[in-house]
């Protein structure tokens, strides 16, 4: 490329775009801690106050406190009067951020900034020698993956979710044998459990630490139980009425055999409920996918790390509906409806069933 054909407008545009990432990026970290020691809470609660008033109701160092809100001010997400040296919410901004705010807490998704920050050196070495980061390498997974899904999963299940399926909430107050196939923490198995007593579920999950969140959660329950199972070695035959899988398939090691034990497993009138992230197998149909640059960031620094840790396939979270349709097919699927709610963007929902 000549001088001439240099674009300086183009090159000046880019470089204002940069500097909004740095600021941006900068922000999500401030968002995470705002969430975290509960500061966005206890501002949406207060008056205007100064930052003394809001660490002392936050039970927080006065001096962090200080740092973060002017951070926040210059951010556009806390309003600032300097007369009187006072710092406020506005109600229209908690809507996003307080644990009140629930689904809508995008706080809480923005703690995977800085999980994923955390295992960069071990990202960056893969880049140059191959092979994965592990799951054990990401602290607080399993708690920010339950908080988020919380809000996607859990929040929406009887209202939105169960309801796709026509006639399951009805089979599911009769009774049903269920399984939940990468239950995680166990929060959306549990909380059918408790609404559903003559139900009967069960969690797998590889992670012991999952399983432990999960069986503490369950305690009084005894419609649930929870093992410790890989799910490429789910050997059941027309053992389920309902399996389920909540942003679970695209992380695993083999994800095929994962997909064709479901089959096996599910009863000849059982249904399969996916759920997955949304979006396209080819990069080009995201451009205009709201969280894109986000997601595609998820899966190279979590997603398809842990897999290709295991030897795996490395689907990754983008591994999209063409992918989706094409793997339940070849695990032995013929009918696959694929959904999405209307509050949420994020997630696809498959109904899936043997035919």
């Amino acid at each position: 490329m000549t001088l001439q054909d240099f674009d300086q407008t183009r090159a000046q545009e880019f470089a204002e775009r940069m500097l909004g990432v740095l600021n941006e990026g900068a922000l999500a970290l401030m968002c995470s801690i705002g969430h975290r020691t509960g500061l966005f809470d206890a501002l949406a609660k207060l008056p205007p106050s100064t930052s003394a008033g809001i660490a002392e109701a936050a039970n927080l160092n006065e001096r962090y406190v200080r740092e973060w809100l002017g951070a926040m001010v210059v951010g556009g997400i806390v309003e600032h009067d300097p007369r009187h040296m006072t710092y406020s919410l506005p109600a229209e901004h908690a809507a996003f951020l307080t644990r009140a705010a629930t689904p809508d807490n995008v706080a809480v998704t923005a703690q995977f900034i800085p999980l994923l920050g955390s295992v960069e050196d071990g990202i960056v070495e893969c880049f140059r020698e191959g092979g994965g980061v592990s799951y054990s390498a990401y602290p607080r997974f399993h708690e920010v993956m339950a908080e988020d899904s919380g809000q996607t999963v859990v929040a929406a299940l009887f209202d939105h979710i169960l309801p796709l399926v026509p006639g399951l909430g009805k089979r599911l107050e009769t009774g049903m044998d269920v399984l939940d196939v990468g239950c995680g923490s166990g929060r959306a198995l549990n909380l059918m459990a408790r609404e559903f007593p003559n139900s009967r579920f069960t969690g797998y999950d590889f992670s012991e630490e999952g399983i432990t969140r999960a069986r503490a959660g369950a305690d009084g329950l005894s419609n649930v139980r929870f093992e410790v199972k890989d799910a490429a070695k789910l050997d059941e035959a027309a053992s389920y009425d309902l399996i389920t899988t909540f942003d679970a398939v695209h992380d695993q090691a083999d994800p095929a055999a994962v997909l064709a034990g479901i089959c096996r497993a599910l009863r000849p009138d059982g249904v399969y409920l996916m759920q997955d992230i949304a979006g396209s197998s080819y990069v080009q149909n995201n451009m205009d996918h709201p969280i894109g640059p986000l997601l595609y960031t998820i899966s190279t620094m979590h997603c398809t790390t842990v897999s290709l840790a295991q030897g795996g396939a490395g689907l990754g979270t983008m591994w999209g509906e063409e992918k989706a349709r094409k793997m339940l097919a070849d695990a032995g699927f013929t009918n696959v409806e694929a959904e999405q709610l209307p509050h949420d963007f994020g997630n696809s929902y498959f109904i899936v069933t043997r035919g």
